[in-house]
């Protein structure tokens, strides 16, 4: 007797032919050779639909709602890569996904517009997708621990990014020019990857604050460096800075830099006038002069005292103007030779 394929839902359509498969007794009958066809057909297109389900329900398993919004949270669990069912969940505001070896964003990620914080740091994302730049609500972006190598110029459509970390990708070496129209970005991280100069497109961020080039491998600063009239922390440690221009100076809402690890020989005198350095670090650089540091009054005062912060640049560039004072009156009052000869 031959049994009717019924209609039904998948579930019930999926244990039907699984059934079949898992008995090879009723599949040999000659009444139902229709059902071989069936199986080949349907089978791999319901298992995956299938395990999309699962996929599914796992994702929703892994939303929370904190402060507000709505949050897709998945940490030190396997996901090479994000199903497509995750568009069902198109209201999500923040990805938060570490440490899970996902290999890549998914190329439907521009579909999720309500998206503000994409955090896929600690995986092994090798590139951005071009969509990112449909995300124009997303305010930060963190891709840091990853294996990233070039930025798209797509996500200068991210109109309101206000923080990007890109660091220990290790092998970035440029931005691409259009970012300088990202107008709120205040917060950039770039350490510890290839640039030998800061990108013209970092230059040109008018409301940057805080800027991390630290372990790149920078020799100098460019003169320009003064366009980045907002930037108020600045960190350059782990370099390979030989010098820094006079324009530093004019860079005046900055309050830290931190220029430890370089190869500098020098403190610029200009640097003395930037009245809103607030934190300073030198250390482990090859500074021409050895500055001795006045005797603290107060034990209290000795131990919050930076070896090589404020006061020790202050200190420096006081005994270089001391320094090169003498020297001019060594030129003024030595006795100039007079040829006495006929």
């Amino acid at each position: 007797m031959m049994i009717p394929l019924q209609a039904g839902s998948i579930s019930s359509r999926m244990v039907f032919l699984l059934t079949l498969r898992s008995r090879p007794s009723i599949m040999s009958l000659p009444s139902l050779p229709y059902c071989h066809a069936v199986l080949f057909q349907e089978l791999p297109r319901l298992v995956r639909i299938w395990e999309e389900r699962v996929s599914l329900t796992k994702l929703k398993e892994k939303v929370t709602r904190e402060d507000g919004r709505v949050i897709l949270k998945i940490e030190k669990e396997e996901w090479k890569s994000l199903p497509s069912s995750l568009l069902k969940l198109n209201q999500l505001q923040e990805w938060q996904i570490h440490r899970t070896g996902l290999l890549k964003i998914p190329e439907f990620i521009g579909r999720f517009q309500n998206l503000i914080v994409l955090d896929l740091s600690r995986n092994i994302i090798s590139e951005i997708p071009r969509g990112i730049g449909l995300l124009t609500r997303l305010q930060e972006l963190i891709l840091s621990y990853n294996k990233i190598k070039t930025v798209p110029k797509e996500l200068s459509n991210c109109a309101s990014l206000e923080k990007l970390e890109l660091a220990v990708n290790r092998d970035i070496c440029d931005l691409p020019q259009e970012l300088s129209s990202l107008l709120k970005l205040t917060h950039l991280d770039l350490s510890m990857n290839q640039f030998t100069t800061i990108p013209p497109a970092v230059l040109n961020m008018p409301a940057l604050e805080w800027l991390d080039m630290g372990s790149n491998r920078l020799e100098q600063l460019p003169d320009a460096i003064e366009r980045m009239k907002s930037l108020h922390t600045f960190w350059l440690q782990r370099n390979q800075i030989t010098c820094l221009p006079e324009t530093i100076s004019n860079m005046k809402n900055l309050g830290t830099i931190v220029l430890s690890n370089n190869k500098l020989q020098d403190i610029p005198l200009c640097m003395g006038e930037m009245e809103n350095l607030r934190f300073v670090n030198f250390r482990d650089n090859p500074l021409k002069l050895e500055v001795t540091l006045p005797p603290s009054e107060s034990v209290d005062e000795e131990e919050e005292r930076e070896l090589f912060g404020l006061q020790f640049m202050h200190t420096y560039i006081q005994e270089s103007r001391r320094k090169a004072d003498d020297e001019v009156n060594c030129l003024i009052t030595s006795p100039t030779s007079i040829n006495t000869d006929e």
